[in-house]
């Protein structure tokens, strides 16, 4: 029986990213009731019914793909090289206090001079398909055509490419994922201005033109809710921007523009001879009502879900934004004294060249939240995205969290978002795009078996909804490796393969959930339960030895690091503390053995 979280001790609220303590009603009484539910924006879509059952074995259907995921900025590196022009995110990393610690993308993982050894990597795996991004400052330095085409960025892509298909390895390419020319930042005010539409078109049409011919499957946007929100509304992310109750909407509105121009640009110029798919990567939390017995926590999970992956899907899908979107913001705008709506409008003709414009979803699925009512008073200059959609977010406290704050496990809500697509926009074909779990562990640990249990339950839960009648054909799991996690710095780790940014080199080593998401792949599936369960053992085994490796290697550079400095006379203790690498729980006790080493020396002398 579905039990409402208010029933839980307490729980927390979830505003804007930051956590705080909220006692919820301990003693309110626990009860279903059967609601048959006429919402506009959602009429086959059932909010009551939430099947939480068991584990299901079983296999997915002939010829699904399986894959993994990356980004140029935060695996690349070589973020000056061979005529790469300035992205936002390297300017806004490298202003002090934006990322934690002051990290930057500068080096990264070095992907840029790693393409075969990567590939052996996805090879390992077994990949069908790797997706990966194009950055646009390094084929355009300036982001405009007319000034300057740079052809070793584009050899990379080639290289990068080719060493794909040799592989038998499927490219997926997203044309935008965050790192805009800074030019364009600078000169127009990025996705503020409409010419974004216009240089953007121009650029992915060169990347169908040069790239098209082997490349099949294309991603306009990654993730425009992100760009929108926290690159312009709480600046969190680059360029950085707080247009607190405007400056979402109007890059959201430029970036669906662009999106639809760049379809219909590959529509009448490209497919007729390359024959590929033209689609966008839209991540969406899924929001569940905190009591399915309140018909306003129900309306505030639909709004939730609507603001969030409906504020761009809707439009494509059917030719506007969503009816609650238009609502609220309007009402609030109103109350404001404004004349207009803060969300902006599309003309007739927009809302026909907008809708339709995809030929396949990508879905990025992290995470849940539970959804209730909550009013936000409109005042002037008060108004947000966030408080434009009069609502709480919640969590259990019980859920898995082992990494980043935001990221809980809860994998039914993955199979309820995917039905909710399906309901809302009439079944369309969906790639997964990005699904994965970090860690934050200050100890070097490739035995990962939380990152084991959420890939096994959320593909399981994705599996289930492909019975439910999903037309789910494929899944990424994010991410390949270990990289630059935007304003977190280096501080979380989303990889199978655990990357070591200490060592100029940065060598990859795998992480035991390598070995479960091969044998997932290689089974197409969960064949039985006693197969299942022993994958967990053999992953586990496999990471042992993999840990013993890493750990004798950093050993090996930290002992190499203090001996240098044993040997220095002239080396002071603020050098030391800089130069050696900070100490984890793993190398503590290798330093306070040098520290006693050093004592021993000094007093010989």
């Amino acid at each position: 029986m579905y039990q409402s979280p208010l029933c839980f001790s307490s729980a927390w609220v979830i505003r804007d990213r930051r956590t705080t303590m909220l006692p919820c009603c301990a003693v309110r009484t626990c009860h279903v009731l059967v609601l048959v539910l006429c919402l506009s924006a959602a009429e086959d879509f059932d909010w009551t019914k939430n099947d939480r059952g068991s584990f299901y074995y079983g296999t997915f259907p002939a010829g699904f793909s399986w894959g993994a995921g990356s980004s140029a900025y935060q695996t690349e590196g070589a973020w000056d090289q061979d005529g790469k022009g300035l992205s936002i995110w390297d300017v806004f990393a490298h202003r002090k206090g934006k990322i934690l610690q002051n990290d930057t993308g500068d080096s990264s993982c070095q992907g840029y001079y790693k393409i075969k050894e990567d590939i052996s990597l996805m090879k390992e795996l077994k990949l069908d398909h790797y997706r990966f991004s194009i950055s646009w400052p390094r084929i355009m330095p300036t982001g405009i055509k007319s000034d300057h085409v740079n052809e070793k960025g584009i050899k990379y892509y080639d290289e990068l490419i080719d060493n794909l298909l040799e592989n038998k390895i499927t490219p997926i390419a997203t044309l935008y994922h965050w790192d805009l020319p800074q030019v364009l930042q600078e000169k127009y005010g990025g996705w503020q201005n409409i010419s974004m539409v216009n240089y953007f078109n121009e650029f992915a049409n060169l990347c169908f033109e040069r790239f098209g011919n082997r490349v099949k499957y294309w991603i306009t946007l990654n993730n425009p809710w992100s760009v929108a929100v926290e690159g312009y509304e709480t600046g969190e992310h680059a360029p950085g921007l707080k247009l607190r109750g405007t400056g979402a909407y109007r890059a959201a509105h430029h970036m669906i523009k662009a999106h639809a121009k760049v379809w219909h640009t590959y529509d009448n110029k490209w497919r007729g001879k390359q024959k590929g798919l033209v689609g966008i990567s839209l991540s969406g939390d899924w929001g569940e009502p905190v009591d399915i017995s309140n018909q306003k926590d129900i309306e505030a999970a639909e709004r939730y879900v609507q603001f969030y992956i409906g504020w761009f899907a809707t439009p494509i899908f059917h030719g506007d934004y969503p009816q609650v979107m238009k609502d609220f913001i309007g009402r609030k705008s109103t109350q404001q004294g404004l004349g207009t709506s803060r969300l902006p409008t599309f003309s007739s003709q927009e809302k026909s060249y907008v809708k339709g414009t995809c030929d396949f979803l990508g879905i990025g699925h992290f995470t849940t939240r539970y959804i209730t009512q909550k009013n936000y008073q409109s005042g002037h200059g008060s108004s947000s995205y966030f408080t434009d959609r009069d609502l709480a977010e919640l969590v259990d406290p019980r859920w898995p969290d082992p990494g980043s704050e935001w990221l809980y496990s809860v994998p039914w809500g993955f199979r309820r978002l995917l039905n909710f697509v399906k309901a809302q926009y009439r079944n369309p074909m969906i790639y997964v795009t990005e699904n994965g779990v970090s860690e934050k562990i200050m100890c070097t640990e490739l035995c990962d078996d939380w990152r084991i249990q959420y890939y096994k339950d959320y593909t399981n839960e994705m599996l289930k909804a492909i019975k439910d009648g999903v037309n789910v054909r494929g899944y990424t799991a994010w991410s390949l490796l270990d990289k630059f996690e935007w304003d977190e710095g280096y501080s979380e780790r989303f990889g199978l393969y655990y990357v070591d940014f200490r060592n100029k080199n940065k060598p990859r080593y795998p992480k035991a959930s390598v070995q479960y998401y091969k044998r997932i792949i290689s089974s197409n599936g969960f064949p039985n339960q006693r197969e299942v369960e022993n994958w967990k053992r053999k992953a586990t085994e496999t990471c042992s030895s993999s840990n013993q490796l890493l750990a004798a290697e950093e050993q090996r550079s930290t002992a190499a690091n203090i001996l240098r400095l044993i040997h220095d006379p002239l080396t002071s203790h603020m050098e030391m503390v800089t130069e050696v690498v900070v100490p984890t729980v793993c190398t503590l006790c290798i330093l306070l053995s040098a520290v006693f080493l050093m004592f021993l020396l000094r007093r010989h002398n």
